[in-house]
């Protein structure tokens, strides 16, 4: 599910992000109150089951109480996003004061985020591509940014080594995600589905045909005793990102 922000009004729906979320309203609601809520049903149930009507369920509260706060689903979920991103770092400074250099900044990075999706799955269904703008999201921005500063990067490539860390973490986290839904769904793990599958590819498909192929599937089906492993992804490509810029940052000294 992509969620659509063009109809939302850009000045109040950035005024809702950076204004006060605890201050009540006649009815005793806050912003805080009703985005707590709505990740709450989020969380348990999924994207899917979140409306304005859940919500104010949720809260106890009229549905036209929540408007009075809240213009819509839109500014909901992204106000949703920017609390989310409110409870990745401790301070500020706290990637850049991990032990190591600043390819262990971006490792611990890349595990904040990772956990972060997993914690929260539908974030992985509504983030549309383009930033929030909300102060978390710029406190993340700046927290994240820094490992990079001082090594050499202008800032433009300082936002895209950053970038594709990030994009590598989202892609990987939806792989996990979307394999655990089916897991769920199906009532079969990755394992019993690869047994099944394994013997009756062997006799339908002709390793003459396609020798990389099976050669490479029946070695990645016996390593993860599934057709893939999103978290051995994650950690191998994270290696090979961190590299990649490691080369460019020797180039630039």
């Amino acid at each position: 599910m992509k969620k659509n922000r063009s109809n939302a009004d850009p000045m109040h729906r950035l005024a809702l992000l950076w204004g006060s979320q605890t201050e009540a309203g006649r009815s005793g609601l806050t912003v805080k109150a009703i985005v707590t809520a709505a990740i709450e049903i989020a969380d348990a149930n999924g994207v899917e089951a979140l409306s304005m009507r859940s919500v104010a369920e949720q809260v106890g509260a009229g549905v036209m109480s929540l408007y009075t706060h809240v213009p819509g689903k839109t500014e909901l979920i992204d106000l949703m996003i920017d609390t989310a991103y409110s409870h990745l770092y401790e301070s500020v400074d706290e990637p850049t004061q991990q032990p190591g250099d600043w390819s262990d900044a971006l490792r611990f990075i890349a595990q904040r985020n990772w956990d972060l999706y997993n914690k929260h799955r539908w974030m992985l269904y509504v983030l549309s591509g383009r930033p929030v703008l909300g102060p978390n999201e710029a406190f993340k921005y700046e927290a994240e940014l820094k490992p990079l500063d001082g090594l050499g990067l202008n800032d433009i490539e300082m936002d895209a080594s950053l970038t594709l860390v990030l994009t590598h973490v989202e892609g990987c986290a939806r792989a996990h995600a979307t394999q655990e839904s089916i897991q769920k769904d199906s009532g079969m793990t990755d394992s019993e589905w690869w047994l099944i599958q394994a013997p009756l590819m062997d006799k339908i498909v002709n390793p003459l045909l396609f020798p990389v192929a099976t050669r490479v599937g029946t070695s990645t089906g016996q390593e993860y005793n599934a057709s893939s492993n999103p978290e051995h992804v994650f950690t191998f490509g994270l290696e090979r990102i961190l590299t990649g810029i490691k080369m460019l940052i020797l180039e630039k000294t």
